[in-house]
């Protein structure tokens, strides 16, 4: 296995049992390319690294996850019936922890600019729903 350059002489250690998540970063990275691509009918959608995957954003408002080739929009109670209805399941990152706020987007979905974009303007204004009534609470 070879190490790149990069991490020659530095401080970190890559092991060779690390190294294979060198390649996967690599395939996750065009994962979120191509959803990013298949998101481009809405504005300013952005991925950030977090937690092994990447945060779709909106400008400031968190709304999706992309994490190990699968995505998962914000969801509410007038929006999780569609993902249930297709036996979606929510975010699991671990098995000590699931994220009951976000779940799987079908792949018939994903594929789908169009309902895709539908879907992801649902988890937006889901996660803007939960935010506003969230600051109306503090006041």
């Amino acid at each position: 296995m070879r190490v790149s350059s990069k991490f020659k002489g530095s401080r970190f250690k890559v092991s060779a049992q690390k190294a294979p998540s060198l390649v996967m970063n690599r395939k996750d990275e065009s994962f979120k390319d191509f959803v990013l691509d298949q998101l481009r009918e809405l504005d300013d959608i952005d991925a950030r690294r977090m937690f092994g995957g990447f945060g779709l954003y909106r400008d400031e408002t968190f709304f999706g996850i992309i994490h190990k080739d699968r995505v998962y929009f914000k969801i509410d109670d007038s929006t999780v019936g569609e993902y249930r209805k297709r036996r979606m399941r929510p975010f699991r990152p671990n098995a000590k922890q699931t994220l009951k706020s976000y779940y799987q987007v079908p792949l018939e979905v994903l594929e789908d600019t169009e309902r895709l974009g539908e879907w992801a303007a649902q988890a937006i204004s889901c996660q803007k729903k939960i935010r506003n009534s969230t600051r109306r609470n503090k006041l």
